[in-house]
């Protein structure tokens, strides 16, 4: 099994995203002797941000890339062959402003290729990373599952099935930032998320 691990939380230490995903990991492994982990933490290795520069070298032609465009191109090309070669695909997410990081949109948007990671068919479009499993971990301050403030597994459940990846299993962490007894209630439901995930 390959695994590909992305922390999403700003934070390269101490996230309560990043220790969630690094129990569904940790799991993982265990269940599958001699896995391996590719590691992107998204706070100290971003991913290129999506500006004019980017799009000027997506949409020239590899040939007449620049240098310059041609590196920023490889950038992108690095990330896609990490989820392309991913059986399993864990994301800790943390909450910013009801929405995912800054970084964790970065990294989405270098995957989301149209002609690579997903291509437009005369019955729509088709998303090309099938064969997947997908652990997305939640860390959030508040509560919010099941209620119409949570966009961000709306907005995760539409962006990786249009990708082609549909298995996609959601562990929530919720009321950290409600007090100690919140916090441990949030991290034992997460434990029962977990292992629903897994089983």
């Amino acid at each position: 099994m390959n695994i590909l691990q992305i922390n999403g939380s700003a934070r390269s230490e101490g996230a309560n995203s990043t220790r969630l995903a690094n129990d569904i990991v940790a799991r993982l492994q265990s269940a599958n002797p001699g896995a391996v982990l590719v590691l992107r933490d998204l706070a100290r290795d971003p991913a290129p941000v999506i500006d004019e520069a980017a799009l000027g070298a997506l949409f020239t032609p590899a040939e007449q890339r620049t240098p310059e465009q041609a590196a920023r191109v490889a950038a992108s090309d690095a990330l896609i062959a990490e989820v392309q070669a991913a059986d399993a695909i864990v994301l800790g997410v943390p909450m910013y402003n009801f929405s995912i990081s800054a970084q964790l949109k970065n990294w989405i948007d270098a995957i989301a290729r149209a002609g690579v990671t997903f291509r437009y068919t005369e019955n729509g479009p088709e998303g090309l990373l099938k064969g997947k499993t997908v652990y997305v971990a939640f860390a959030r301050g508040g509560r919010y599952r099941d209620t119409p403030a949570d966009t961000q597994t709306p907005f995760l459940r539409t962006v990786f099935g249009f990708l082609g990846m549909t298995d996609v299993r959601f562990i929530y962490a919720e009321g950290l930032n409600m007090g100690d007894d919140a916090a441990q209630q949030g991290f034992a439901e997460a434990a029962a998320d977990i292992e629903a995930a897994l089983s």
